[in-house]
């Protein structure tokens, strides 16, 4: 099977920087089926998700639970079957974990470790175990649209995880209702599988092929992508600033269209202000939602910066100045 990778002479390369690349054992044969327990430690108990690329599965910590952890599952992904057959599946899964692992963040989900099961080659990682709805549950039952100090809640630390991300050199790829879950201890932004390091982080990571694996959600996908262009922030911008008009309005920016047919009928053109958002909020968002990537005229930080602001009321202002 070809590889899922990039060419040995692309920028990026296939290679492993250093002794990992030995450790995983990336192109070790390996079998397609998941064992019920993963390096004599944990335990399959059900699945989670399946995505493009991977599947998520609750699992049970057998070590925790020998010493008496009363909570000793953990989410465990590896690569679903068909792109376990691939010669470099482990080097797939591993270019994840060290994008993620890197980021520490209370509203990013948290990786715990990479593993490769003795058995079965098959490789793993495990990461905290996520209890909540996600975003796109919540779209769907609040069709109009968050209150403004409601969406607040959920936008900030959405903005706040995705900004924290690109400051340590990691873009997403995949921002989508579904990857954003609200848990009892706050929101988290999950599954990094289509990320990729900002140029010059990680050179000797392995870095998935575009060519071969075209993964984006179209409705989410920016236009620049969709014509097969490259992962940046201003591709990042443009999916979390469709979440967020989502949120606020109760309905998707483009009626579900993805950006390419979106910009064919010049939607863009009847774009209206949701009746919830603040007007000082409306333009920064507007330019996040340009379909052209040079119109796209803001960035992560200046949205998060405008939908934290406060303006004060003209009694507020009159205090002040007497204070």
């Amino acid at each position: 099977m070809d590889s899922a990778l990039e060419t040995p002479d692309s920028p990026a390369g296939t290679q492993l920087a250093g002794k990992p690349a030995k450790a995983i054992s990336a192109a070790a044969p390996q079998s397609s089926e998941l064992p019920e327990v993963l390096n004599n430690r944990y335990r399959i108990e059900r699945l989670l998700g399946v995505g493009g690329m991977g599947a998520v599965y609750r699992a049970r910590d057998l070590l925790r639970e020998q010493y008496g952890d009363p909570d000793p599952y953990v989410a465990l992904k590896t690569l679903n079957e068909e792109f376990a057959e691939y010669p470099d599946a482990n080097a797939l899964l591993y270019s994840e974990f060290a994008l993620t692992s890197r980021l520490r963040h209370s509203n990013v989900i948290r990786f715990y470790a990479f593993n490769v099961d003795r058995t079965s080659q098959r490789a793993f990682m495990t990461m905290e175990l996520l209890k909540g709805p996600t975003l796109d549950h919540l779209i769907s039952e609040r069709q109009e649209g968050l209150p403004w100090l409601e969406f607040q809640q959920i936008a900030i630390p959405l903005l706040e995880a995705l900004h924290a991300s690109h400051s340590l050199g990691v873009l997403h790829g995949d921002i989508k209702p579904s990857n954003v879950m609200l848990t009892a201890d706050g929101l988290r932004l999950f599954d990094y599988g289509l990320g990729e390091p900002l140029q010059g982080l990680l050179p000797g990571l392995p870095r998935l092929s575009r060519k071969r694996i075209a993964a984006w959600t179209p409705r989410y996908a920016a236009l620049e992508l969709l014509e097969g262009g490259e992962l940046t922030e201003a591709a990042d911008l443009y999916a979390v600033a469709v979440i967020l008009y989502e949120l606020i309005s109760g309905h998707h920016p483009f009626s579900r269209l993805t950006a390419k047919q979106a910009k064919c009928m010049d939607q863009n053109e009847t774009l209206d202000k949701p009746e919830n958002l603040p007007k000082h909020c409306w333009p920064t968002l507007k330019a996040a939602l340009a379909f052209d990537e040079q119109d796209r005229q803001t960035t992560v930080e200046e949205l998060l910066a405008s939908f934290s602001y406060q303006p004060t009321s003209l009694l507020q202002r009159l205090l002040g100045r007497r204070a």
